[in-house]
């Protein structure tokens, strides 16, 4: 949880708008100033920040100095004394002598989105695996800005944008924290060959796993806990889940599987997180099916789903299979959802015309949540389901209790000495009991 203890912050948010420019990539939506506004509101929100002004400039293409015009500058300063406000949040990615230009003019402690990023990050992660991977993207990510910053840069913990432990490796130079991002990196190696070790073991049950992703807040966390029964974090606030969680969970087939919670994705992702956070995005490349989780109430559902499409293609696993599950149904002024019109439109407008299979879900509700599972069942390649035939005989229990445990018994007769049972039995069952199965 955030530090309650700290002075929250008053915070200036300042957007650039680039006229006639496309800040995304060409394939994918692209978001107006005020709908990254909005999301930059939501983030500091997160971070604990009291937002007291919101500019946004309006330009052909940025100040090499400033990113913003000399006249905005003046605007913001004047803005940020009658606010009392000591910090200021730009929604673009500073160069390091932008930000320092823009901190002698303002007078205020200026952070770009990425900072804000990380230091959320920084104050979400739980696990020793979570903190090594913050710590490396922010050293990564403060490594070139040591330059004229001296004794600034070497305080501690000040506010938005300073937690975390990548912060004490500020008093060092480069070279020192040069060896401890490697010390990390080989940290972080040891974790990657466990996972490794952890998923070739789940792989010789057969064990498929299955990752939920999504834009942050789309509600994943919540449908993970409908889906597993867990107890993880399901919060409003943006990435209030981090690290990542794995659950077995048992299909209607009784297929057993692990889940997978993620962190959200989110437009703009810093380059710096998806590399340092390999080891965790690791359990969605390997999965063996991903639910894609959509807010289908949000009024940028297309664009955001757009952008998850793009980070599954940047970490490699834009080829597994996908279920896109349209979530938050029941917020909706009609409960009754076409979900193949509405999964095919998200789809359309957000430039991924790939077909996918879709359920309609309420996450909070528990509605549409059996639907959801059969179309798992039905769509998971990893150890598939076929109709049985099984005959034991009467007095060896051991392998009718498998078939009960691990299938889908649909009916079952006694005829003498003999237990005749047809179910719809994974793969690996079938091969398990073969000496029992009816040609």
């Amino acid at each position: 949880m955030l530090d309650t203890k700290r002075v929250q912050e008053r915070v200036i948010l300042i957007g650039l708008d680039l006229v006639g420019s496309a800040r995304s990539a060409p394939d994918t939506p692209r978001a107006t100033a005020e709908e990254s506004m909005e999301e930059l509101v939501t983030l500091a929100s997160s971070a604990g920040g009291i937002i007291v002004e919101k500019i946004i400039q309006h330009r052909v293409k940025p100040t090499a100095a400033t990113l913003i015009g000399s006249g905005k500058v003046e605007e913001i300063c004047a803005a940020g004394k009658m606010h009392d406000a000591n910090l200021a949040i730009v929604d673009y990615d500073l160069s390091p002598t932008q930000q320092r230009n823009l901190e002698k003019a303002l007078d205020l402690r200026v952070i770009d989105r990425t900072q804000l990023i990380l230091d959320i990050f920084a104050a979400r992660a739980r696990t020793r695996e979570g903190h090594l991977q913050v710590e490396l993207a922010q050293l990564n990510y403060l490594l070139p800005r040591l330059t004229g910053r001296g004794i600034e840069m070497s305080r501690l913990g000040g506010g938005i944008g300073t937690r975390g432990p990548g912060e004490t490796q500020l008093e060092t130079d480069r070279r020192k924290i040069q060896r401890k991002i490697k010390g990390i990196r080989d940290d972080l190696n040891r974790v990657r060959a466990g996972r490794s070790i952890q998923r070739r073991q789940r792989q010789s049950v057969p064990l498929a796993t299955i990752a939920l992703v999504g834009y942050t807040n789309a509600g994943k966390s919540t449908l993970f806990n409908k889906l597993t029964g867990a107890h993880v974090l399901a919060d409003a606030k943006m990435f209030a889940t981090l690290d990542p969680t794995v659950r077995h969970t048992t299909l209607p087939s009784n297929r057993r599987v692990l889940m997978s919670d993620t962190v959200g994705f989110i437009r703009n992702l810093p380059t710096t997180l998806v590399q340092a956070f390999r080891a965790t995005l690791e359990e969605v490349t390997e999965s063996e099916l991903l639910l894609h989780v959509v807010d289908v109430t949000s009024p940028h559902a297309a664009e955001q789903t757009a952008h998850v499409f793009k980070v599954l293609g940047e970490i490699g696993a834009q080829e597994t299979p996908q279920l896109l599950v349209l979530n938050k149904v029941d917020l909706l002024p009609d409960g009754n959802v076409d979900v193949d019109a509405v999964a095919q439109r998200v789809l359309s407008e957000s430039g991924h015309q790939a077909p996918a299979r879709a359920a309609a879900v309420s996450a909070s509700s528990g509605a549409g949540i059996d639907r959801l599972l059969e179309l798992i069942d039905k769509t998971l390649e990893l150890d598939p389901v076929a109709p049985a035939h099984f005959r034991f005989p009467v007095a060896d229990g051991g392998p009718l209790h498998v078939v009960h445990e691990r299938a889908k018994v649909i009916s079952k007769e006694y005829t003498g000495e003999w237990c005749d049972v047809h179910a719809e039995a994974p793969e690996s069952i079938r091969r398990r009991l073969k000496e029992y199965l009816v040609q």
